[in-house]
């Protein structure tokens, strides 16, 4: 039990910092449409969710998760989830866009409400019961 609990721990930590590599390409590519272009919120937060979006599946599904579940299913998945996160992130976003919360406190919110739920339906959705079996059967993906 304790030696699942250190192992759910360092899963945590490693979602966490390939995370902050996902934050780092969407603060990145938020402040070039965002500050150089001067797109409006949205226009902006669309483009680097989707950015680090595909960089932390991927990075994560590889070595967080160490998972063998079929890629498909994954992508789909994650897509669902996305479906729902991203109207509402960028409906809720620019609304406090709209009355007067700084865009970047928007974009800062937005990613912790991602990191945390991302890292839960990642984990008990996604990658349910196919956790750590990378290299451990003949898989394809």
């Amino acid at each position: 039990m304790a030696q699942e609990g250190k192992k759910e721990g360092l899963r945590a930590l490693k979602f966490t910092l390939f995370s902050i590599s996902a934050g780092l390409i969407q603060i990145a590519s938020f402040a070039l449409f965002h500050d150089v272009f001067h797109w409006d919120y949205w226009q902006s937060y669309l483009p680097s969710l989707v950015l680090s979006v595909l960089w932390n599946f991927t990075i994560n599904r590889k070595y967080t998760f160490r998972s063998d579940a079929p890629l498909a299913r994954s992508m789909l998945l994650v897509a669902l989830y996305y479906l729902v996160f991203t109207p509402a992130s960028t409906w809720w976003g620019q609304a406090m866009s709209n009355a007067g919360v700084h865009d970047w406190l928007v974009e800062a919110f937005n990613m912790i409400v991602n990191f945390i739920t991302e890292f839960l339906f990642q984990r008990f959705v996604v990658y349910r019961g196919h956790v750590d079996e990378k290299g451990t059967k003949n898989a394809t993906e």
